[in-house]
């Protein structure tokens, strides 16, 4: 009898204790599921959220693309610098070309436009102390304008007294002169003849000074095209006569200023500094 009542307990026990494991299961693969999900919803909003950051890193080196061409693009620009036109990339190339001028000759140049004549005269005027003397040199004028270069040279470096034969001491300076001429193709030059308001002498073999200043002018012309190679092109011949000084016909000084010959370059600045700031 008492074998009969035992059986069901444990029976009764066994089912129990499957019924707990059931449960167990059923929380566990509950979990399980759970886990699952999330994971896969953390995986889609990964990916998503790297879609956006890759997204967001090419609209960024766009931008950084278009800032850098854009900050090229503006040290390229010509502006207008104490009445001087030139670009970022110019006053950089400037400052190293400075650094070999000699300093007492900067102590002057109190603005941009300063410190590029000072640069422009020191370029042009070197390798010409041997055959020019120090009072020769300083009869040599440069100076710029926006993008125009004008150089002023006293006519006593240039010709002989009363002719319009160009003097062979004049050729280093010429020399350097085509070599700026012909460093850029678009470039023009004006050369221009000036006199003083002293009249030809009538026994001359000009008529006047009109004539003085345009043989002067279209001497030099020759000299740079056939001795030199320059483009007859890019040259313009221009006589002034008398009616431009600088300095008073009244004195034997300022009639000496006034006979000279400006040679006026058009160039792209660019290349004009990038041949005087070269090594």
């Amino acid at each position: 009898m008492k074998k009969i009542v035992a059986l069901p307990l444990v029976l009764s026990l066994l089912l129990a204790s499957s019924c707990v494991s059931k449960k167990k299961y059923t929380a566990l693969e509950d979990k399980y599921n759970t886990t699952t999900s999330n994971l896969t919803k953390t995986t889609l909003e990964k990916e998503e959220a790297e879609a956006k950051l890759a997204s967001i890193e090419e609209r960024v080196s766009d931008y950084n693309a278009k800032i850098r061409g854009l900050t090229d693009s503006n040290n390229q620009k010509l502006e207008n610098f104490d009445g001087v036109a030139i670009s970022e990339n110019d006053k950089a190339k400037m400052r190293k070309a400075l650094e070999k001028v000699d300093q007492q000759e900067l102590q002057g140049a109190t603005t941009l436009k300063d410190s590029m004549n000072v640069l422009l005269s020191y370029n042009l005027k070197k390798g010409l102390d041997s055959n020019f003397s120090e009072e020769e040199n300083e009869d040599i004028s440069i100076s710029i304008d926006e993008t125009v270069v004008m150089i002023s040279v006293s006519d006593k470096l240039l010709f002989n007294s009363g002719s319009a034969v160009v003097s062979a001491k004049a050729n280093d300076l010429l020399k350097r002169l085509a070599e700026v001429i012909n460093s850029e193709p678009a470039m023009e030059v004006l050369i221009e003849g000036h006199t003083d308001a002293q009249k030809v002498k009538p026994d001359s073999y000009v008529r006047d000074n009109w004539e003085l200043s345009v043989l002067r002018s279209t001497a030099v012309i020759r000299k740079l095209q056939n001795d030199f190679d320059v483009d007859p092109q890019k040259l313009i011949a221009a006589g002034r006569s008398s009616h431009m000084p600088i300095a008073s016909n009244d004195s034997v000084e300022g009639r000496s200023k006034n006979r000279r010959t400006r040679i006026v370059i058009l160039p792209n600045l660019d290349k004009f500094l990038a041949l005087l700031t070269e090594e």
